[in-house]
Formats: C-alpha cells, structure tokens, sequence
C-alpha cells in the first residue's frame, strides 16, 4: 500500500512542475494570453477549457514543462477537483501556482489509492507528489486519507477473510497506535449480555464467533462520545435467505463497522478532546442448525423482547445491544453507522447517506458540514406513528415491519427503543460501497458519511480559540 505521506510535503522550493488552474470563466482570457505556440500544444492535447481538462505545456529544457487544468472553481477548491487530474500526471513532484492545495489535496492522495491485496499482476502506483506551502493542513489531510483507506480496505476484503476475529484485530490494530483499550465480549459472556448479538451470530461457524469488540480512549473527564458500528461480517440472510444477487455485495455488511472505526481513528489521531466509546457489534448472519428462526422471540440487553419477523433484518438486532450498552455510561452523544436497509437505497440512493436524528439542531449541523466538505447526508424523519408497524402480537416489538413500507424509518424506529430519551442519537444508513468510479473514489469500499461526522465532531469538541 502506498504511504500517504510520501504524497502530500511541504514546498521548500524544491524542483516540481508548475499547475496553473483555471476555470471555464477564466479559460477564454486566459486563452487569448497565450503564445501561438501554447496555443498550438493546447490544440494537440484536444484541451478545450471543459471542467477536467489538462494539457502539459513544454519549455526548452527536457524537463522544463509545466501543467495547465480546469476545474469547477478555483477559488473553491472542493475535495475532489484535482482527483482527475492526479490520476493522469505523469509521475513526479507538482506545486500548485498559488502554493495551496487545501481541502483538495484530499482527492490528491485519494487518486492512489488501490486495493490490490490480491493481485499479483499489480505494478503499482506511480507517485505524484505535491508540494503545498498551506503546512498546517498537511496532517489533517493525511489523516482523513488514511481512515478513508481504512474503511474502503475492510469493505473490500472478502468475506472469507473479514470475519468477526479479523475485524477484532482491525480494532485491535489501530488502538495500538494510540494506546487505546480493547474489550471483547463471546462465547458464554455474550449469550448472557448481549442476546441479541449471539443470536444473529450462533449459527457461524466456531471460527466466526460473534462478539462485541469495545474500544476505549481518552481522558475520562472530557465529554463521553460513544461510536457504534454494524459489524455483520457476512449476511446471508438467515434462514430468510437472500437470492444470489442480493447475497453478491454481503461482504460489505460490516460496512458500519468500518465506518466507525475509521472515524475512531480520525478522532484519535487529531487528539479531539473526547472520552471515546467504539462498539462494534460482529457477527456473520449464517444458515444452520442452530440458526434463529421466524418467529422466535429473543431478550434484548435492554431487556425488551424482540419477535422475529425476519431474519435478514438482523442488523437492527446486533445494534440494539450495542447501542444499550453504550447508552449504560451515559455518554454526550451517541453515533451509529449501519448498512442497515435497502430501502435507504431505493430512497436516496448509493451516494446519500440516510440520516436520522432525535435532535432538530444536531441534524441540520450535520447536514451543513456535510454539504460543506462534499460528503452530503439526507436526513429521513424518524416519524413516531410509523412505529405501530413494529408491533408483534407475543413480544414487546417485531424486528421487522409489516407491508414493506418505509422500511428505513422503521429500521431506525427499531434502533430508538435502544436508546436513552434524553441522549442526542445520529444514526446514518450507508450504503458503504461505490457502484461506479469516479476521479479519487474507485468502485468499491466508499466511505459515505464519515467525513461529514468528523466535522460536526470538531465544531463541537474543538476548544474555542
């Protein structure tokens, strides 16, 4: 894997290539400028103007050439207006012309990322470093890259090799850069404490145990901040049985998980001044003997008992006994991430985020810092009457609605019972997964939402200056 700091250092005048920008409001002026020999390599490289066009322009000397790109804006550069560009450079070291890359060295470094842990074919990446004298954003860019790689990495393993223990090592992993704690909770404990986790779990193979993975971090008199991720390893659906083309992208079902450790991981890295609580419910939702059934009525932690409707809508189970555990050291704020339900798909899409909030304030904050860093959100309503979809005859509620109507309200409807009234709650419904590439975002393992978190996470934790 490509070492993101080798991508992103700060400009002591050494040798680059020189990047001038332009917009299509400054390309004409700009044009008409230009030399009739520019003009003459512009016409060549078929450059145009258009919004992701580059052309090399070439001095006298064998390496004396510079670079001329179009982007949307460039005096709002987003994340990912140099993506394209990163992707077609030749390899070498590059300066922007007015020296600052800001927030779209994001989309620089993310232009190299590759998954190739199974490729023997693979002959790398070609680097193209960039120069920047904008020091300070160096690191906070750095660490956004590394936990985006993070999370696209874990949802691209296959199955076969992400299961419950190897997520358990995941988190292992990154609480040994930061001296975090980790506590796993199976076998005989978790039956007992977490039903609802052993259950979905039970029926794996003894390899693939289910378990709850806790990480804590922190100073405990700073604001107890609690990160809760679906960790379903593999989802076959249970004995509700998926079709093959819905059983094909399962191996992303540990999507939130991902998601929330990759966020464990920006939070500890910039040091925000929190008390963090990372649960990640893992389980692999298996077909066996032992398997939970339609029908059957399981006890939560919290103690409500829960009637199966459907054992494919297993992860609001795991997350049930995560989100109750956390809720049990009274935590500031309370955060969970799930690829929960197909409806949030067929709603908003792959791209948006499903967002649903018990607090008016925390929602609109999260939805502003997701418009401002280009990871938007949409938020869906938790509506209260909805709920009457939920309920069972023989248990305190049914996992799974009645009718198939608004099956991501009642998702997240399922998930509030697990959550004390009086705590703010932000539950994001993500799809973890990019269907179709894009410049700096390769098909595949995405993450969707995490960006837009850590911001609303530094505006109210940062200390005011």
């Amino acid at each position: 894997m490509i070492d993101f700091s080798d991508l992103l250092k700060p400009d002591n005048q050494q040798p680059a290539h020189m990047i001038q920008l332009l917009d299509p409001g400054s390309y004409e002026g700009w044009s008409s400028e230009q030399s009739a020999s520019i003009r003459s390599m512009l016409s060549a490289q078929k450059f145009r103007g258009k919004i992701g066009d580059h052309a090399l322009l070439w001095g006298e000397g064998q390496q004396d050439w510079s670079v001329v790109a179009v982007v949307p804006d460039r005096e709002k550069m987003g994340p990912w207006c140099l993506a394209k560009l990163a992707e077609a450079l030749p390899e070498g070291q590059y300066r922007l012309a007015d020296g600052r890359a800001g927030e779209a060295a994001l989309g620089w470094l993310l232009a190299h990322y590759r998954f190739d842990r199974y490729r023997q074919d693979d002959n790398g990446t070609s680097a193209r470093v960039l120069l920047t004298q904008d020091v300070a954003r160096i690191e906070p860019m750095l660490h956004l890259a590394r936990a985006t790689a993070l999370v696209r990495d874990l949802v691209n393993i296959p199955a076969a090799d992400m299961g419950p223990p190897d997520l358990e090592q995941a988190v292992q992993r990154v609480a040994q850069l930061f001296g975090a704690h980790v506590t796993t909770t199976r076998g005989d404990a978790l039956e007992q404490g977490f039903p609802m986790i052993h259950a979905v779990g039970k029926a794996a193979d003894r390899s693939f145990a289910p378990r709850l993975i806790e990480l804590e971090w922190g100073d405990p008199s700073h604001p107890r901040l609690a990160l809760a991720g679906k960790g379903i390893c593999f989802d076959s659906g249970g004995l509700d049985i998926k079709p093959s083309s819905g059983m094909r992208l399962m191996k992303k079902d540990m999507g939130g998980a991902a998601h929330a450790l990759g966020l464990a991981k920006l939070i500890m890295s910039s040091r925000l001044p929190v008390r963090l609580h990372l649960l990640i419910a893992a389980a692999e939702n298996a077909i066996g003997a032992n398997a939970f059934r339609p029908g059957d009525i399981l006890r939560s932690r919290k103690g409500l008992t829960v009637e199966i409707g459907n054992t494919d809508a297993e992860g609001r189970l795991v997350l049930g006994d995560a989100l109750t555990r956390a809720g049990e050291e009274k935590p500031d704020l309370v955060i969970d991430f799930a690829t929960l339900t197909g409806a949030a798909r067929v709603a908003v899409g792959p791209d948006l985020p499903a967002l649903f909030c018990n607090d008016d304030a925390l929602a609109a904050q999260a939805l502003a810092h997701g418009a401002a860093v280009e990871d938007p959100l949409w938020r869906l309503p938790l509506w209260d009457p909805y709920a009457d979809m939920l309920k069972s005859d023989l248990a305190d509620i049914n996992n799974a609605g009645d009718g198939g109507f608004a099956g991501a309200i009642t998702a997240a409807l399922f998930l509030k019972r697990f959550v004390p009234d009086n705590i703010p709650w932000l539950h994001l419904d993500t799809f973890a997964w990019r269907p179709a590439a894009k410049p700096g975002r390769p098909k595949g393992g995405e993450a969707l939402g995490m960006r837009a978190i850590f911001q609303l996470l530094q505006e109210r934790y940062r200390p005011q200056r």
